[in-house]
């Protein structure tokens, strides 16, 4: 497998609140995480960089060869958990640390799966550049979502919707998060993405799919960036890619 990522701060914001970690667990077994910060600035980053810390560490000490799928999903969620009982904890502590939460999305791809746990609005896409696919396989957790989902306003509506930040899940903010699962089939020349939402606000899902074809996975991930940057850029962006 092949893994790359980049993260920028983009034009606007002072501080990048959005961390991510990925690696390989064991020869054809990889996983990636990433992680967007809310709260003051130096909150958002502190409960996205220990939601990546906490939510890696549970990954890589509990995954083995031979996981049923399972155990895989619990080991995702129990990451997820223990990561949320952290941070909340740490909320209580100090007054500048109330509300400060993360969203987060997990995986850990196998040359056969991925398995993806995710709370919030940052995203995992499997694309399949020969055949110009793409499938989202989260569903955001934010306001304009639910909107989507009761029918008061369209899917392009909400592109431009003054709520379309607001998120309805996150890790951090209560003493307990509710996270989705999901197990999708791979196939070699697939590439699953993971991306905050200044990535998917300013970068079109058709372009997200067509810049990959016949790009070097690096390269790639540097144009999502880029392309995000230069149609606004007024987020944190960030994007990892593993390469079936």
């Amino acid at each position: 497998m092949i893994l790359a990522a980049k993260t920028e701060t983009g034009h606007v914001r002072k501080d990048n609140q959005d961390s991510y970690s990925l690696g390989e667990l064991t020869p054809g077994t990889c996983y990636a995480i990433i992680c967007d910060g809310m709260g003051g600035a130096a909150e958002g980053q502190l409960a996205s960089g220990e939601c990546v810390r906490i939510v890696r560490e549970r990954i890589k000490s509990g995954y083995y060869d031979g996981m049923s799928d399972i155990s895989i999903r619990s080991l995702l969620f129990t990451a997820v958990e223990y990561a949320n009982k952290y941070i909340y904890q740490l909320s209580l502590t100090e007054k500048k640390y109330e509300g400060m939460g993360t969203t987060v999305v997990a995986a850990i791809v196998t040359g056969e799966f991925a398995y993806v746990v995710h709370a919030g609005d940052s995203r995992a896409y499997l694309i399949n550049p020969p055949k110009g696919e793409i499938i989202q396989l989260t569903r955001d957790h934010s306001v304009v979502q639910r909107m989507v989902d009761d029918g008061q306003i369209t899917a392009e509506e909400a592109k431009d919707h003054p709520k379309r930040n607001w998120i309805t899940r996150a890790v951090g903010v209560d003493s307990e998060v509710r996270t989705d699962f999901c197990q999708e089939d791979v196939a070699p020349g697939d590439i699953i993405l993971l991306c905050t939402d200044g990535l998917t606000n300013y970068v079109p899902v058709e372009d997200i799919v067509n810049l990959a074809e016949n790009t070097p996975l690096e390269e790639y991930v540097g144009k999502l960036v880029e392309t995000a940057n230069n149609n606004g850029g007024r987020d944190n962006v960030t994007a990892v890619a593993i390469s079936v």
